[in-house]
């Protein structure tokens, strides 16, 4: 028996840097919305960039990470020490903008409960996150702060001369913001630094609805990125950083010693620089292996490029890949062994912490490398590649573990009990005994103000 959403929750509105494109918060955002639209909520947007559709969201310039006030803020913030004056009045300036910007935007979508998606986790926008956090407050506005990544674990954060801002919003400590992390190690550090609980809601996919089948225009991309039929396609469906450790995938192609083998590369550098790239690339001239960077061919929705070149979604690619590496030293989740999991690809996978304590303990049958490519490694990788019976019952018994682990139910099973708590279904502030029990608020303080102000008199004797 599923829990009943609150009758006054109806219209969610995500916040944020960004809800666009295929990043990480973007793409897990835009899979709670359709496990909220689900449940019979309306969703709606307000970022600094957003790909919804019009009537839907509501854009605030400087909330956007690239905006060049904030820019500048973020530049200062994080290099200079100790802070002067004039970073304090800009900080309290933009937030105030952007504050006024956000009230309005809940007025107009006329929204009932809050999701921060990563807004309040890592400081992108010390403004906005500031900004979050006093209209939460001053409107008591229920919200979930959905947290990705926090500054902690980024180490271009560590050195700044806005501790103190940091420490008020990201993430805020408190206990009326229902708190959700995507890791079972992130909790553990979340509870220690702020000194109260949170939900661990992993990343998921629809794996109750499997992926079409290849089409033509599908069949195009080896032909257009230089891939012949013959050709192993081994796939890095990852943007090109440090941490995703695309040495070891060159490594694993250099070792099969197969002039067959490929490895292409989805996504480029993004907004962390092109210092690594150009090393993954002499790295792999030095080693001899063949790879190809295809992000110019790659898209959020089938199209062509300004010379008529067909466009590709990255679900055209993966089922088409012989193999996927994925050899990433940190990762918040993993989002690409998801995908490569839904779109039923063997998996090369580096043991990466999160993995060790999330995902592997789920049963997952991977290739799996410990912080180096071995023999036995590479003698795993041609058995998978030769024999299409090992192949095929490997993915088909990861698909089958995600289904369980990792699929839209065990979401909307954590959000509607989030959405049950007295601190989202009753926005007056006071316990109450109707969002305690069956979370019906229909009649209880929340639409009596009579009710809420004797409810707290009692609380006051």
């Amino acid at each position: 028996m599923k829990l009943t959403v609150p009758s006054n929750l109806k219209r969610v509105g995500f916040v944020s840097t960004r809800i666009a494109g295929t990043d990480g918060v973007s793409l897990e955002a835009r899979k709670w919305a359709e496990v909220m639209e689900r449940m019979g909520l309306e969703c709606y947007y307000v970022a600094g960039e957003c790909d919804a559709e019009p009537g839907r969201m509501v854009l605030i310039d400087e909330a956007h990470f690239n905006h060049p006030v904030v820019e500048d803020i973020q530049k200062r913030a994080f290099t200079q020490r100790p802070r002067d004056k004039q970073l304090t009045a800009d900080i309290q300036a933009a937030t105030i903008r952007i504050k006024k910007q956000l009230h309005d935007a809940i007025e107009r979508l006329r929204l009932d409960v809050l999701i921060a998606e990563n807004a309040l986790t890592i400081p992108m926008n010390l403004p906005l996150g500031l900004a979050l956090v006093h209209v939460v407050q001053e409107r008591n506005m229920p919200c979930v702060a959905h947290h990705h990544d926090f500054y902690w674990e980024r180490e271009r954060f560590l050195r700044n001369c806005v501790d103190d801002m940091i420490q008020a919003a990201f993430p805020p400590p408190l206990k009326h913001i229902q708190h959700v992390v995507i890791n079972t190690q992130a909790a553990e550090e979340f509870s220690r630094r702020t000194g109260i609980s949170c939900r661990v809601i992993p990343n998921v996919m629809d794996f109750a609805a499997p992926p079409a089948p290849l089409d033509e225009y599908a069949l195009q991309f080896r032909r257009t990125v230089g891939l012949r039929n013959s050709d192993l396609l081994i796939l890095q469906p990852t943007r090109v950083v440090a941490r995703k450790g695309i040495e070891h995938a060159i490594q694993l192609v250099r070792m099969l010693d197969d002039p067959r083998a490929k490895l292409v590369i989805t996504h480029s550098s993004g907004d962390e620089g092109d210092g690594y790239a150009q090393h993954v690339r002499r790295f792999a001239q030095l080693m001899g292996v063949n790879v190809l960077f295809v992000d110019r061919w790659i898209a959020e929705q089938r199209a062509t490029d300004a010379e008529g070149r067909p466009l590709f979604t990255i679900g055209d690619v993966y089922p088409q890949a012989d193999l996927v590496t994925y050899p990433s030293t940190y990762e918040g989740f993993g989002n690409a062994f998801l995908e490569a999991v839904y779109y039923k690809c063997p998996i090369v996978c580096n043991r990466y912490a999160v993995f060790r304590t999330d995902i592997e303990p789920c049963g997952f049958r991977t290739i799996q490398i410990d912080g180096y490519v071995s023999d036995e490694t590479i003698k795993q990788v041609r058995r998978v590649l030769s024999d299409r019976s090992i192949r095929q019952e490997l993915v088909e018994h990861n698909y089958a573990v995600a289904r369980t682990f990792f699929s839209y139910d065990v979401v909307e099973h954590e959000l509607r009990s989030i959405f049950r708590r007295p601190e989202v279904a009753c926005r007056c502030g006071v316990p109450c005994v109707a969002a305690e029990t069956d979370g019906d608020t229909t009649g209880c303080c929340n639409t009596k103000p009579e009710k809420a102000s004797q409810d707290r008199k009692n609380l006051d004797h």
